[in-house]
């Protein structure tokens, strides 16, 4: 099914695709984010930056809403709210810059930008104080941004709430999946008003989703008896993994 939805791919692109579909959907379910995180990279290597933002849309919006509902009695709204507005924002722009910049450069550009927020949230660093309107609404800007980009604009909010010192991970979670669900709605019309959400999209998620379903409902579990310190390490080394692997770096030596 892989082969005839992707004609033109090799049985290793193929299998690259499914294993970062699952992956991605393993970190979503563990962390409430970072699907794109793990996927665009991995993804960009075989079928380009654009057609990889319109896939994650495609396969991530069906389990999305669920999940925002569930999430949303917990989470705490005068911090979604603000970085939701902002991030709305400053999506047009980073769609334009995706589309502007050439396909090697934004595999640097989100491989480089993926490996230093890894690297920051590892570090310890921690965000004291209760966020103030124009932290949030600076925040909400990088992630409109790298939504309109990569499909990204969880990783700033992932620092930020990763980095909340009085955030526990339950939280945290909540707070992330509130944000996506109804960021997911909005990002969907820019998406297809730019031309990137096609049928074409649709078609190219189907098979993806028992794969991406299968990733998610094992993650969860694991979320549920993970502790607070392997939840951050297990989300830290997945995205860092994958980022790596994606660096063009590489293609000299892989052959690509």
């Amino acid at each position: 099914m892989l082969a005839t939805v992707f004609p033109g791919l090799s049985p290793i692109d193929l299998s690259v695709l499914g294993f970062a579909t699952l992956l991605g959907g393993l970190v979503r379910g563990f962390t409430g984010f970072g699907f794109a995180m793990v996927f665009m990279p991995l993804a960009s290597l075989v079928i380009g930056p654009v057609a990889a933002l319109g896939l994650i849309f495609c396969i991530d919006l069906p389990f999305a809403l669920p999940l925002a509902a569930r999430s949303a009695r917990n989470a705490e709204w005068r911090e979604v709210l603000p970085l939701l507005i902002a991030a709305t924002l400053a999506l047009p722009v980073g769609i334009s810059l995706l589309i502007w910049l050439d396909r090697e450069t934004m595999r640097w550009i989100l491989s480089g930008v993926v490996l230093g927020a890894v690297a920051l949230m590892s570090s310890g660093w921690r965000y004291h104080g209760q966020p103030g309107i124009p932290l949030s609404l600076g925040v909400g800007v990088l992630s409109g941004l790298f939504n309109g980009m990569a499909s990204m604009g969880g990783m700033p909010l992932a620092v930020f709430w990763l980095g909340a010192q009085r955030n526990d991970r339950h939280r945290t979670r909540a707070n992330l999946q509130t944000f996506f669900g109804l960021s997911t709605v909005i990002s969907g019309g820019i998406l297809w008003w730019n031309g990137i959400l096609t049928t074409r999209a649709v078609l190219m998620a189907l098979p993806l989703f028992a794969i991406y379903g299968a990733g998610l409902w094992v993650g969860t579990r694991g979320f549920r008896v993970a502790s607070e310190v392997t939840f951050r390490r297990m989300a830290y080394l997945l995205i860092f993994a994958s980022a790596l692997v994606s660096l063009p770096l590489w293609d000299g030596i892989i052959g690509r």
